[in-house]
């Protein structure tokens, strides 16, 4: 494990931040490191308000999807909202029907399977459109690069809206409108929206048509900050907004679907990081083991008895894909170990039998074993499918890219991917994206990397200072949680494994001229000869609360420990 401390801000910079704001150099390097440096950008990070939010209609394409919209509301369409099975395309496609379906009935929602029709814009979705008379199709969070599924569906009559948020190919279709601000020639000033996010700007349009504001669709926000966090975009800018409400609501007033699995899971106040980890994966487990429709049958919910009992059933399939999910890790790891692939550059696996719906999810496992680019194929149908993964900084679409003549289709974001390929290109593929990723990338992306925000001592950490640091929430990328690095630190002779198996490390910190201060390292039990004896070490690490009987304290959250004056770049 590599550590990284980012190196401190401009001196003048900081200073007049810190006379701005009356706070000390550590939080204002830590603002300074997030490209905040005045009083106006600070109030704006630490006071989110919906008044940021920016005019959906800059978005291209808004004015014509909107126009589209509702002369299908007035000549009496039928309008199909159609989805990808993941969360954000679930959330999506709860959002916008269920906004239609306030003031108009024929409206019906369509997510397919992920087995028989795969991801995105299927010609079977279309076709179904045909054959039950709809004329209008609205894609959310898919369909940017389904040219020929859109031109199909023109042939056919039927008009197409695409809300996405992923890359533009060379070309896009041939839609009525497609509102994704990725497109070069989009000027919509924020680019880091998800699907949700596209989906909540196409109802902001809506509603300013006929006269709402921004603060009669809080009650969407709970689903947008969901999909906001499964689909791991930057909590920046609008994000940061959208995401800092969204969580108002869930805590206060979700809708049913969403308090039932909170119920579900008795988390009394939840986190970003909690909806990452316990609200996502169970709406993602629908579209993984069964259908994404029961995803958003429980989402559009009105009441919440019956919100529970699909909260239930959704709860089960995330129990299973679990066991699926541990058992293909197993044999993944296994395979890679019998192969002796572990020194290449890149981790490429295949078995037919192994469960679509959890191979993006060993895709990360495998990633974090072996911290290498990674791909875990099945087969799908006729074709092989793989989900892709990435490590921090290296874009594996681009790599993806680069292979294009083996595959079929792929699409996806800088660390995340999918794709399908014919099975006899798999050899060739599996060496050409060895080729390219050993070609470009930068050998030490290959070794974990700790990136600390500052070097602090243990005063440091007061409780002022903490309760500014927890103003920096919701955390996600381009606002990571903060972390720091602490030296000469001792630890007084507490220190333990701690846990049923013991397999955690709990230590008493403290510095000289400092406090004492518990530290909590879990699954690093290993680590307990470096604090053992009264030998000085170094620590990374977040800092938390940690509540016992009542008592809040602050706590240091491990990443990791090395011996003292080990090189930290």
């Amino acid at each position: 494990m590599r550590w990284t401390v980012n190196k401190k801000p401009d001196s003048k910079k900081l200073k007049v931040l810190q006379d701005a704001l009356q706070v000390d150099e550590i939080i204002a390097s830590l603002l300074v490191q997030r490209g905040i440096e005045t009083y106006d950008e600070a109030k704006a990070f630490f006071r989110p308000s919906l008044k940021n939010l920016h005019d959906p209609f800059l978005m291209k394409g808004m004015a014509k999807a909107v126009a589209r919209i509702e002369k299908a509301i007035a000549n009496k369409e039928n309008i199909l909202v159609y989805g990808d099975y993941d969360v954000d395309g679930t959330t999506s496609v709860a959002l916008l029907s269920s906004y239609l379906r306030t003031k108009y009935s024929l409206v019906q929602t369509y997510i397919p399977n992920r087995y028989d029709e795969g991801y995105g814009i299927s010609m079977k979705g279309v076709k179904y459109a045909y054959e039950f008379n709809f004329t209008l199709i609205i894609a959310l969070d898919c369909g940017i690069k389904a040219i020929d599924k859109v031109a199909y569906a023109k042939e056919k009559g039927i008009d197409f809206i695409i809300c996405d948020h992923h890359r533009p190919g060379i070309e896009v279709p041939d839609a009525v409108a497609v509102l994704d601000p990725k497109q070069d020639d989009c000027n919509y000033p924020y680019k880091e929206l998800c699907g949700c996010g596209v989906g909540f700007k196409l109802i902001q349009a809506l509603a300013s048509k006929e006269g709402k504001t921004i603060e009669d669709l809080v009650e969407y926000l709970d689903l947008v900050a969901t999909a906001i966090a499964a689909d791991i975009v930057p909590i920046t800018g609008e994000n940061r907004v959208l995401a800092y409400y969204g969580l108002k609501i869930i805590n206060s007033s979700p809708r049913p679907g969403i308090k039932a699995i909170i119920d579900l899971v008795e988390k009394e106040e939840l986190t970003i990081t909690d909806v990452v980890f316990m609200i996502a994966p169970r709406i993602n487990a629908a579209g993984r083991m069964e259908h994404g429709n029961y995803a958003v049958t429980l989402l559009t919910d009105m009441e919440y008895d019956e919100a529970l009992k699909h909260a239930a059933e959704i709860n089960q399939y995330n129990i299973d894909r679990r066991e699926e999910d541990k058992k293909t890790t197993e044999a993944a790891l296994l395979q890679i170990e019998e192969q002796n692939e572990q020194k290449q550059f890149t981790t490429v696996v295949y078995d037919e039998n192994w469960h679509k719906g959890v191979i993006g999810i060993v895709a990360s496992r495998l990633t974090e074993t072996y911290y290498r680019p990674t791909l875990v194929f099945t087969k799908s149908g006729q074709k092989l499918a793989a989900s892709a993964r990435s490590v921090r900084d290296f874009d594996v679409y681009n790599a993806l890219e680069a292979c294009a003549e083996h595959i079929e289709q792929f699409g996806g974001h800088k660390y995340a991917a999918g794709l399908t390929l014919d099975e006899e290109n798999y050899q060739a593929f599996k060496k050409a994206f060895e080729e390219v990723v050993s070609q470009t990338i930068d050998k030490k992306l290959l070794i974990p990397e700790i990136k600390a925000d500052a070097e602090i001592d243990l005063k440091d950490i007061t409780p002022k200072f903490y309760r500014i640091l927890k103003q920096f929430a919701p955390y996600g990328p381009g606002n990571m949680t903060p972390v720091f690095v602490t030296n000469n630190l001792i630890d007084t002779g507490y220190g333990k494994c701690v846990g049923a198996d013991k397999t955690h490390l709990r230590i008493n910190v403290t510095q000289p001229d400092a406090g004492n201060m518990v530290a909590i390292g879990f699954s690093m039990a290993d680590k307990f000869d470096l604090i053992s004896e009264g030998k000085p070490f170094s620590a990374a690490y977040s800092i938390d609360e940690n509540e016992w009987r009542g008592e809040v304290s602050l706590q240091l959250k491990l990443r990791d420990i090395k011996e003292a004056k080990t090189d930290i770049q």
